[in-house]
């Protein structure tokens, strides 16, 4: 064999011929290395993997022709390189545009240092990495698989991304909406079941009308057609006794977290602030809430997280930050801090604060009126995870009444047609079924 070091840097989360076929000819160059990307150095600019890291190092160990697996933290190769030192790097020929290509010029340019060589095979034709993708994904995902998605991508992600669903067709938006930007796939993380865009797309006022069967029921629909994560919102969770049971029936469902709020009485919305008659639990109860949800929850992954009022409330920031450390003591997973200021200060002042304090709880945000700043800068102050909370009921209601209304002005529905979707397009918008 060969005494030259070869460098081939891989994903694997789904091995396919084409791999093989590189690690082939990487192999009849030398001693193949093989820098296996982490989870969170995929996650940087796609879809977290399906396989762990671990999981895909074990697999890669066992291919035949490869003599070592190193984690490849970033996606550049750089590091790895001026560690390693390899004569080549083997690639598929496929890199040469967007992040990609940044990337490998930035493997020439290292390999330049010492004299090292990329050595660029044919693409393998026949093989699509997307069609593979979206025949696992139509395989579905066991709730258990579901479940511990959250914590996967709080810990290899900076920010979680996260769109309400409401049914199994919003369900679909979230788990199929992407757009590129910068050689970079962007797109929801996870989905987020609000008590105000269910109760309102059962024609029900938000006040914790909508029960747990019906939660359940909603849940199945969506958890049907998709594979991302969920967060349930449960309102003040009810009564102690009854959290208890809520928490056992949405984790046996594969949610991922519930959210509730430190509130008590009938529910109002909290967007209503000081004008509704809104009272806030004391700290004592909403924390022993918090422990029995705990105690009764059966899997390591489930999350509760508490919700805090006090902005909404106007008890000040003070009262926020205490409330939120006693709750992390009484095992909240994360914390959510809800305002419904226009300016973003006092989430900030929050954020950055708290962060004094604990710097690893996770904390969640939900920019509905403070929507001018980024979730990059959300982040950036050290929010977790950033919920756009009911955006596609919002944009599908008024869409929905321009149609009827222009139906009704021209007592036919062909002026409607430019408001609608084509035909052809709704019918074949759900996979299983060709038509001709």
């Amino acid at each position: 064999m060969s005494d030259k070091t070869v460098y081939v840097g891989m994903c694997a989360d789904l091995i396919h011929h084409g791999h093989l076929n590189i690690i082939k000819r990487a192999e009849s160059l030398g001693t193949v290395v093989v820098g296996l990307l982490t989870d969170e150095a995929i996650a940087s600019y796609k879809r977290m993997p399906a396989i762990k890291f671990d999981n895909r190092k074990t697999i890669v160990e066992n291919l035949k022709g490869v003599s070592r697996v190193v984690p490849q933290d970033t996606l550049s190769y750089t590091k790895n390189l001026r560690s390693l030192k390899p004569d080549y790097v083997v690639h598929g020929d496929d890199w040469k545009t967007g992040v990609q290509g940044v990337i490998r010029q930035q493997v020439i340019d290292t390999l330049s240092e010492w004299g090292g060589e990329l050595i660029e095979i044919p693409y393998t034709s026949g093989v699509s990495s997307t069609k593979l993708r979206n025949l696992q994904k139509s395989l579905g995902v066991t709730p258990s698989d579901r479940r511990i998605k959250l914590k996967e991508l709080l810990r290899a992600k900076s920010g979680v991304r996260v769109l309400e669903a409401h049914n199994g067709l919003t369900g679909l938006i979230v788990e199929n909406a992407s757009v590129e930007s910068d050689g970079k796939s962007k797109e929801f993380d996870a989905m987020w079941l609000s008590s105000l865009t269910h109760s309102t797309s059962k024609g029900k006022p938000d006040i914790q009308y909508v029960d747990i069967t019906s939660i359940s029921n909603t849940l199945s629909e969506i958890f049907e057609v998709t594979t991302k994560p969920m967060i349930v919102d449960a309102d003040s969770g009810g009564l102690t006794e009854h959290f208890r049971f809520a928490v056992r029936t949405l984790e046996r469902l594969g949610v991922s977290a519930v959210i509730i709020e430190d509130k008590k009485g009938a529910k109002r919305n909290s967007l209503f602030g000081t004008s509704a008659n809104q009272v806030q639990d004391s700290i004592e109860n909403f924390s022993e809430k918090i422990s029995a949800g705990k105690r009764a929850q059966v899997t390591e992954e489930f999350m509760i997280i508490a919700r805090i009022e006090s902005l909404i409330l106007k008890r000040g920031e003070k009262d926020a930050i205490i409330r939120a450390m006693s709750y992390v003591d009484a095992g909240a997973d994360a914390i959510m801090i809800h305002s419904k200021e226009e300016s973003p200060h006092e989430i900030v002042s929050f954020l950055e604060n708290f962060r004094k304090l604990d710097k690893f709880t996770p904390i969640v945000v939900v920019p509905t009126t403070y929507n001018s700043i980024t979730e990059g800068e959300l982040i950036s102050h050290g929010a977790n995870i950033v919920i756009y909370a009911n955006h596609l009921l919002r944009s599908a209601y008024p869409a929905m009444e321009k149609a009827a209304i222009s139906i009704l002005e021209s007592e036919r529905s062909k002026e409607a047609d430019s408001l609608c979707m084509p035909i052809k397009q709704i019918i074949s918008l759900i996979p299983g079924v060709d038509y001709d």
